[in-house]
């Protein structure tokens, strides 16, 4: 919610005015981390990545100082033709991506079409897109799209070697291991045509409840996880964010998305997996101290939310955050929880950071 003041007193001028001054002081601030590590003052280190999902998008996010790519959505670039793209098509697109960011890693996510996600040439109607044909379900479904995008992602990666693959919306173990067979089989099928590829770290996306159950059965299989909170959020609380009636019900911070996301990030070091988060919870700087706490290895966010994770995270010694962390799930409500970690924020300085991004 916004407030319009038309006729500000003195003291809520003055106010405004401090609060320009504070945001000045920040923004200067943050061009200054543009070379520093994400590191803790306690020396802990939490690489932070950028999701992207168009060219346009490459330079900005370069200029943030990501580390590399934690998220390509590979859907963007379907959304804007009129119809699939073919193998050779794909791979100029991945490329790019590829060599922008060498070699500095790029995970790009499968399609992941279907709920809000559509394709004008490949309709899906259904009566609850959310629950039904989407992510890697629609790959699965149709091989021959999955292993055209897999072999130009392989084709891509091959002089670059930065590639990771992701898949999305992975709800069975069963669509994990067939999907890794396909990956397999164009993995086969160009190093019998003569193709110098190889078979780079495979990710599962944990965006559903049944994922967070099978934790440690999806990381036996794969190389890294990667959370979607959007849609983890979505899901556990039952609360379709793009519907106005109950959007005030879906909160990142609600105890029970705290304590699945503890369970997954436990579950997958158990595993010896790396665990990274890519939805919005990654680029609020308030949300991005409780995962600091939990020990995620890393962050993937907006170019735009980047430099201010990276403060609070330079800012905020890892083992306070646990602290805080502690703290947060012995509370049973949301809002008590982000009024926790914003008294914290304002007691180590770092109001400004809350109140930029509200």
């Amino acid at each position: 919610q916004g407030r319009v003041y038309v006729r500000p007193n003195a003291v809520v001028r003055k106010e405004f005015q401090r609060l320009a001054a504070q945001e000045a002081r920040l923004t200067s601030g943050l061009e200054a981390l543009h070379d520093l590590p994400a590191e803790t003052p306690d020396g802990v280190r939490v690489p932070l990545y950028v999701n992207t999902g168009l060219l346009a998008d490459i330079g900005p996010s370069l200029r943030s100082g990501a580390e590399g790519v934690g998220l390509y959505r590979t859907e963007l670039p379907f959304m804007i033709r009129d119809r699939f793209p073919g193998e050779d098509e794909q791979r100029a697109t991945y490329l790019q991506v590829l060599r922008a960011f060498a070699p500095r890693p790029v995970t790009l996510r499968t399609l992941d079409v279907g709920g809000d996600k559509a394709l004008p040439y490949f309709p899906v109607h259904e009566e609850n897109p959310f629950l039904g044909w989407r992510g890697i379900r629609i790959s699965l479904d149709h091989p021959e799209i999955f292993i055209t995008q897999l072999r130009a992602m392989l084709r891509a990666d091959a002089k670059v070697r930065n590639l990771q693959v992701l898949l999305p919306m992975v709800s069975w173990v069963a669509e994990l291991d067939e999907a890794l067979q396909l990956i397999r089989r164009a993995y086969q099928e160009l190093t019998s045509e003569g193709e110098t590829v190889r078979m780079p770290p495979v990710g599962a996306m944990i965006e559903v409840p049944s994922a967070v159950y099978q934790v440690e059965a999806f990381a036996r299989r794969v190389d890294f996880l990667s959370v979607g909170t959007n849609d983890l959020t979505q899901y556990l609380l039952a609360v379709d964010r793009n519907n106005g009636r109950v959007a005030a019900l879906y909160d990142s911070l609600h105890p029970a998305v705290l304590h699945a996301l503890l369970q997954v990030v436990e579950g997958a070091h158990r595993q010896g997996k790396p665990v990274s988060v890519c939805g919005e919870m990654a680029g609020d700087p308030a949300a991005a101290v409780l995962l600091l706490g939990m020990g995620i290895d890393s962050l993937s966010t907006s170019a735009a939310n980047l430099p201010r994770v990276k403060w609070v995270i330079r800012s905020f010694p890892q083992a306070r955050a646990r602290e805080l962390l502690n703290q947060a799930l012995e509370l049973e409500d949301p809002g008590a929880i982000r009024r926790r970690i914003h008294k914290s924020l304002e007691q180590a300085g770092l109001g400004g950071l809350i109140r930029a991004g509200s």
